[in-house]
């Protein structure tokens, strides 16, 4: 295989893209749960030393993706249902706050980003899209924790939204829920364009409970 990392792509170094692809075929379900993860295997299937590999599987480990058990070596771990219904959990517990402190730290050009999200929401759910919904999904929420002007809130729930990819997927698959899930973000949308504040977070909320009992449908959670 051709080396994909010859070139770095903006800031980001070698190990981080590293990281965030073998994060990714984590997640999507390239390696399965228990499986071993060889360092070598990788380097050479990425055309890269060793080196960069070893730091981003130690990354992987503070993430809580993959175990490094003495005399097996790196293993995976993967993301339970348990884990799905835990990042539920906590983002219908802070995602309110996400939502009150965006509409006051917003300006026009994040309003703007919104609205701009939401038309091609429109747009590839008319068109049944999976793929590109499923990406805009993802960037719509990702305005408003960028709005919130906090790092940390942004950082947390910016890393939920990845660990959900596979989830949204199967989430948006069933019947209806692409138009019901762009109802929802209409609904955020507005109340964030009258920067109501107590709109917006049962609007946040509301959708986040169907994503959640629909995620039990799919039998993405317990």
């Amino acid at each position: 295989m051709d080396n994909i990392f010859n070139e770095k792509k903006g800031n980001r170094s070698l190990t981080s893209m590293i990281f965030e692809k073998i994060r990714e075929d984590i997640l999507i379900g390239k390696y399965g749960s228990g499986e071993k993860i060889v360092e070598a295997k990788l380097a050479e299937e990425f055309g890269v030393s060793r080196t960069p590999v070893r730091e981003a599987l130690k990354q992987l480990e503070l993430d809580g993706l993959v175990d490094n058990i003495p005399n097996r070596g790196v293993m995976v771990k993967g993301i339970s249902k348990q884990d799905i219904d835990d990042i539920f959990t906590i983002r219908i517990a802070i995602e309110g706050i996400a939502v009150k402190w965006a509409i006051e730290r917003m300006d026009d050009s994040d309003l703007g980003k919104m609205r701009e999200i939401f038309e091609l929401m429109e747009f590839y759910t008319f068109k049944k899209d999976l793929d590109k919904i499923s990406e805009l999904n993802t960037k719509f929420h990702e305005v408003i924790y960028n709005a919130t002007k906090s790092r940390y809130l942004e950082h947390v729930l910016t890393d939920f939204q990845f660990f959900m990819k596979t989830t949204r997927y199967k989430s948006l698959r069933a019947p209806g829920r692409m138009e019901s899930a762009l109802k929802e973000h209409r609904e955020v949308l507005e109340a964030f364009i009258d920067k109501d504040i107590d709109r917006a977070t049962k609007a946040i909320l509301h959708h986040l409970n169907n994503s959640r009992d629909n995620a039990k449908k799919t039998g993405s959670i317990m």
